[in-house]
């Protein structure tokens, strides 16, 4: 960032700095049983996480029944922060396939694009029913970008800007949603929106993690610049940074590249040099860039949600850090868990 440029503070709302992915209890990869959803999400409240993260796309709606079946539970009087998305509207579909885009034995709808005015106040009313609640903190448009929609981005993106970007900012008008933003996996669509519209905070998967910085460079100062507060999702690139085995990680939801397994293995042997446990490092290094508010790994069952929170109050010695800058495996320009957050 310019040396000329001041930081602006971030806006709205304060979440946890450690919150609740609810992918996982959408059934993302493994199916979980209502019962050990319900404990995952008491078990973070319990744990002192107040930020609950889902969408209609996990477990084409699974996801956002189970939250909302358990703050229902536990939060009686609306305290927790909840963010949706939109994006996507949900057909009905018979299918005997028991995974699909990733979900096990999911709810039986096909998840459809739609970015157009009228479906994401559709989708936005459709997800308050599914969460049993009359508003949400922060409202994403879900997987805009090039990378996901390929040679079809232009035209989703001329949808979304001249359609359910307006239904967004007319939500966020009329108090049904605190903050608007995107949630995606590429940082490049969150600069296009910037330059296009007016945006609260955007949740990031992936993109500024212990295994990847790319979103440092540009993304996080114009962010700094215009006051826009950064949620990182994927803390962990989908599994990579914290599978036992790598022969059972996922990353960007698929199998790992030689680069990413080979990168992984590097950082594996300077946690053990340093006796510090990788998906600890994992979730403590993004929070230490002054844009990033929270963090929001999946989290699956109670015993997830326990391992996270241990993780988050870890100790790790400053010399790790400068022990991966020095062996280039982070950006020496990242900071570090350790310095002191700018305002």
């Amino acid at each position: 960032m310019s040396e000329a440029v001041e930081a602006v503070a971030p806006r709205l709302f304060s979440p946890t700095l450690l919150g609740f992915g609810g992918a996982a209890i959408g059934n993302l990869y493994r199916p979980v049983s209502d019962e050990a959803a319900v404990a995952a999400v008491a078990q973070s409240w319990s744990q002192g996480v107040r930020y609950f993260d889902t969408a209609p796309h996990y477990g084409f709606g699974l996801g956002e029944q189970r939250l909302g079946a358990a703050l229902e539970q536990i939060d009686p009087h609306g305290e927790a922060l909840v963010s949706t998305k939109v994006g996507r509207l949900l057909t009905p579909v018979e299918t005997g396939a028991r995974e699909r885009h990733g979900f096990v034995d999911a709810n039986a709808f096909e998840p459809v694009f739609d970015y157009s005015h009228d479906g994401v106040m559709r989708s936005f009313e459709d997800s308050l029913d599914r969460l049993g609640r009359d508003h949400v903190d922060i409202l994403f448009a879900h997987d805009l970008g090039a990378a996901t929609h390929g040679a079809a981005h232009a035209g989703r993106w001329s949808e979304f800007i001249g359609g359910g970007y307006r239904a967004l900012r007319r939500l966020r008008d009329e108090g049904a949603v605190g903050a608007i933003g995107l949630g995606v996996n590429e940082w490049q669509v969150c600069e296009q929106a910037m330059t296009e519209g007016e945006f609260d905070v955007f949740l990031l998967a992936g993109r500024y993690t212990l295994l990847e910085q790319t979103a440092l460079a540009s993304f996080l100062p114009r962010c700094a610049e215009q006051g826009v507060s950064v949620i990182v999702g994927g803390p962990f690139n989908s599994g990579v940074l914290a599978c036992a085995t790598l022969s059972e990680a996922h990353y960007d939801y698929g199998v790992p590249p030689e680069w990413v397994s080979t990168k992984v293995a590097a950082l594996r042997a300077v946690c053990a040099d340093w006796d510090v446990e990788l998906p600890a490092a994992a979730l403590q290094f993004p929070l230490a860039h002054p844009q990033v508010i929270s963090v929001i790994p999946g989290l699956a069952n109670a015993g997830e949600v326990h391992a996270a929170a241990k993780r988050m109050a870890a100790p790790i010695p400053p010399g790790f850090w400068t022990d991966l800058v020095d062996r280039g495996l982070i950006d020496p320009a990242a900071p570090v868990p350790g310095t002191e957050r700018a305002p």
